[in-house]
């Protein structure tokens, strides 16, 4: 009985890990968004009441916020899929003009592995049988070609859970009576952060306690440092 037959439903290790990493970047773009447009809309609610100046700040954080992460992402991730493609190549090639040595350099892997001579050739001599370039990727490079990160997904995945967290404390502070407005944003974003702190620190395999604590405490003086520039310009102006 093979456990390829065992198991046919059980994911891969690695594609869950991206699985799981695409989940967290969520969860902390979600934070960001949170956080960001908090602080925006606070500071201006703090300095007018006016409904219609805290709408346009916080409308304009929003878009300027998630059009920076999603740009952010593009870039980074773009990169990073340059990299693994001119790495892919690299390996290819090599193969293509120096097989033995690939397949001296492959032996070698697997012997530090913790493998014997002996085991470490017939594995690399089977594994070079069925798809030399897979073999050589897999322990060499850690990368799956079927699973290169798109920028494109990346971007607007970023984009869209950056939205819909400042979504949260925009809505948290027009909705209510301009008396109840800061104090009713207050608390509502310091329970979004604590639940997205608890998340991105499971996911991540951190204790949970200590990284909520940190996405709190650090949520909370951002907003009372943008609340105290808000009554100070408020009072000037």
């Amino acid at each position: 009985m093979t456990t390829e037959a065992s198991h046919p439903s059980e994911p891969h290790v690695g594609s869950l890990n991206n699985k799981l990493n695409w989940l967290r970047a969520g969860v902390l773009g979600a934070n960001d968004g949170i956080v960001s447009v908090a602080g925006i809309v606070i500071g201006v609610a703090a300095a007018t009441i006016d409904r219609g100046h805290i709408l346009t700040a916080g409308i304009a954080g929003l878009t300027a916020g998630a059009l920076s992460m999603a740009l952010g992402e593009y870039v980074s991730v773009s990169t990073q899929r340059d990299t693994e493609m001119a790495l892919l190549a690299k390996e290819r090639r090599e193969l293509a003009e120096e097989p033995e040595a690939e397949f001296n350099e492959l032996v070698g892997l697997y012997e530090a592995k913790g493998l014997s001579p002996e085991t470490a050739r017939s594995v690399a001599e089977e594994l070079t049988e069925r798809d030399a370039f897979a073999a050589h990727i897999d322990i060499e490079l850690g990368i799956d070609p079927d699973e290169l990160t798109n920028p494109w997904h990346a971007a607007i995945s970023s984009a869209v859970s950056f939205t819909v967290g400042a979504m949260l404390p925009l809505l948290a502070i027009l909705l209510p009576p301009p008396s109840a407005r800061i104090p009713i944003t207050f608390v509502a974003v310091l329970i979004a952060l604590g639940i997205t702190g608890w998340v991105s620190a499971r996911l991540g395999g951190a204790d949970p306690v200590r990284a909520t604590q940190r996405v709190v405490i650090g949520g909370a003086l951002a907003m009372a440092v943008t609340y105290a520039i808000g009554r100070l310009v408020g009072g000037v102006v």
